[in-house]
């Protein structure tokens, strides 16, 4: 881990690829197996995922091979579906598939994806993406589609499956207790257009149902933004000290520093004080997926 220095964050050549074609077949046939379950129950991927309390991104995820099903939604699934244990019958393959595989995250951000892994507190004040823990899947692709220089598919594809399985961590239990402020012009930017958009706004929402999660916006009518300084992550792993983290322009920096510290910490209070609570934020994201 760096102690407070920089970690150069341009993008380079890509590193190696991973043998995880194992994982990602066994992902794919699980995937089209809850596909079939659901298409002959005749419920739609949102309706199917209201059922077992996930998003409509997840069940698409799942059912395309991209993400790896955790085995409380299997359960859940395979009783829901009336599978008959074909579902269940696969916890033991996907998990030790899932040990197996080794997600590939950029050598610039391993140090905080490890951190992140094992994280009891993770707070996020982001003012130019929704965090990548929080994203939906076609968001996290447009992040790195629109990278300049340009990257390769096959490192896109990389990508997003590391930003994906991260995610993984506010699903487990115990789940981190984790914040988020997110700058109002975020959510308003239309990455990807409107449709994407959309999808966003919605897994937001859904994340701020969860008892662990708690997501607020800073209104872009906040004439005092203590948050003036740019985007950071306050992440505490446990039994260990709390760190930080930012990156700006192709430059990631993990910060230890007791003193650093101390006034990020101060300043990410003050942000979450001035921005909307939590269901002030949740009815502006209600509005804005309303507007035309």
């Amino acid at each position: 881990m760096t102690d407070g220095t920089h970690q150069r964050g341009a993008e380079r050549r890509p590193d190696p690829p991973e043998d995880v074609d194992g994982a990602a077949d066994l992902n794919r046939a699980v995937g089209k197996q809850l596909k079939l379950l659901r298409e002959r129950a005749g419920w739609t991927q949102e309706e199917l995922g209201d059922r077992l309390g996930y998003s409509e991104d997840l069940i698409s995820s799942l059912e395309r091979g991209r993400r790896t099903p955790q085995s409380e939604l299997l359960d859940a699934a395979d009783d829901l579906l009336g599978a008959g244990g074909l579902l269940k019958a696969t916890k033991d393959d996907v998990a030790r598939a899932k040990a197996r595989a080794r997600v590939r995250h950029p050598a610039w951000f391993r140090d905080y994806a490890r951190l992140e892994a094992e994280a009891v507190e993770v707070n996020f004040y982001s003012t130019l993406t929704v965090p990548g823990l929080l994203q939906t899947e076609e968001y996290a692709r447009l992040t790195f589609t629109v990278r300049q220089p340009l990257l390769a598919e096959d490192v896109i594809e990389q990508r997003v499956a590391a930003r994906l399985a991260r995610q993984e961590i506010l699903t487990r239990w115990p789940s981190p207790i984790v914040t988020a402020v997110i700058d109002e012009s975020v959510l308003r930017r239309q990455i990807g257009g409107r449709s994407v958009q959309q999808g966003q706004l919605k897994h937001l929402l859904h994340l701020g149902r969860l008892r662990s999660t708690t997501i607020q916006v800073l209104p872009l009518d906040c004439e005092e933004n203590a948050g003036i300084d740019g985007p950071f992550i306050l992440l505490t792993p446990k039994a260990k000290h709390q760190v930080a983290y930012v990156e700006v322009q192709g430059v990631s920096r993990l910060i230890t520093d007791v003193e650093d510290l101390r006034m990020l910490a101060a300043r990410y209070g003050s942000i979450r004080g001035q921005a909307l609570n939590p269901r002030e934020s949740s009815t502006l994201i209600e509005k804005m997926l309303g507007e035309a």
